[in-house]
Parts: structure tokens; C-alpha cells; sequence
């Protein structure tokens, strides 16, 4: 549990507000069961902190500002589930783009020494929790550009988790980052 002197952290790519509008829709339409994420909480994690203390912030932001990625296409066009009933929507290939991103910032937080989950990288989109049926398969099909990623903060408040946005930083256009110098 996150008090005032740490955080509960994680990297993500925020989902646009018109794409989260029509994810919802189509999930409420859908016989999911579970606990529905709120709109405002969809997104897709790169990298899950967990709760890291809140002297480390500056140097998580400073972290992130160094990481170059090209920004890129992301289609969620299938229904997984994980775990104890998270019912997802993921990537049926995940664009290169998006694991050089995940792979750089794990990279860059290993150097840190913040510890993230041993299992390989598997991009989602958490849209339900605890539901009791196993979802999967394919499904509608959602795609939007990907052009900035976001340091959030997870707090519980009497209205449920709410996200809070503590940086965001730009991926670059394919053409200028090729021409980047490599880190």
C-alpha cells in the first residue's frame, strides 16, 4: 500500500479519449462480467512499478526524458484473459516499436534497481477485472497513433483507483528518429 512517502508508479500509453469511448461501448455491449475499468483508466502499461519511494520521482522523470522511441500504429484486436479474471484487449502483433519502447525503459529501471516482473513483456489493455468466465478470441478492432507515453500514479480514493498523470513524454516521428543518435 502506497503511503505519502512512496508511490504507486507505472509507465503507460495513455488510450485516447474518443478511442476509450468506443472500447467502453463496445465492451459494455460485450458479456464480460468482472469489474469494468474506468474510462479514464484505459490504458496500455509498458512497465509496472509498484510502489517506489517519492524522493525517487525526479529521477524517474529524468529517466523517461531519456528514452527515444519512434511513435507508432497500435491495433488491440483480441480478447485475452489473465490472471485471476483481467480481462484484456491486446495486440494480435505487437508493433516493433512498442517493444523497443518497453524494452528500453525496463532496461533503463534495471539500472535503477527497480525490480519489474520477470515474465516477458505482453502488451495489454486491462478492461475488466474479476470476472469469472475465461474471454478470448478475437475482437473489435481499435487502433490508434501512438505519440507520447506517461509516468502514472495509482491511488484509491472513495470513487475507486484513479490514474494520476505525473510526466508525459513524446515518441518521436519514424523519419526524426532515425536520424536520433543511438543512447
Amino acid at each position: 500500500m502506497a503511503t505519502e512517502d512512496t508511490l504507486r508508479l507505472f509507465f503507460a500509453l495513455p488510450c485516447p479519449p474518443e478511442q476509450a469511448t468506443a472500447i467502453c461501448s463496445w465492451r459494455d455491449r460485450q458479456a464480460l462480467g468482472g469489474r469494468p475499468v474506468a474510462l479514464e483508466n484505459l490504458h496500455l502499461t509498458l512497465a509496472f512499478l509498484g510502489a517506489q519511494p517519492a524522493a525517487r520521482l525526479d529521477a524517474l522523470r529524468h529517466l523517461a526524458a531519456g528514452v527515444t522511441s519512434d511513435s507508432f500504429e497500435l491495433t488491440l484486436n483480441r480478447l485475452i484473459t489473465l490472471g485471476k479474471g483481467f480481462v484484456c484487449l491486446a495486440p494480435s502483433e505487437a508493433p516493433p516499436a512498442l517493444l523497443q519502447l518497453a524494452g528500453s525503459l525496463a532496461e533503463r529501471l534495471g539500472a535503477l534497481s527497480i525490480v519489474l516482473d520477470s515474465r516477458p513483456y505482453l502488451p495489454h489493455m486491462t478492461l475488466a477485472r474479476q470476472a469469472h468466465s475465461q474471454a478470448q478470441g478475437a475482437a473489435a478492432s481499435f487502433s490508434w497513433r501512438a505519440e507520447r507515453f506517461v509516468l502514472y500514479r495509482s491511488q484509491n480514493t472513495a470513487d475507486g483507483v484513479r490514474y494520476q498523470e505525473l510526466g508525459s513524454w513524446p515518441l518521436q516521428a519514424p523519419e526524426t528518429a532515425t536520424s536520433a543518435a543511438p543512447n
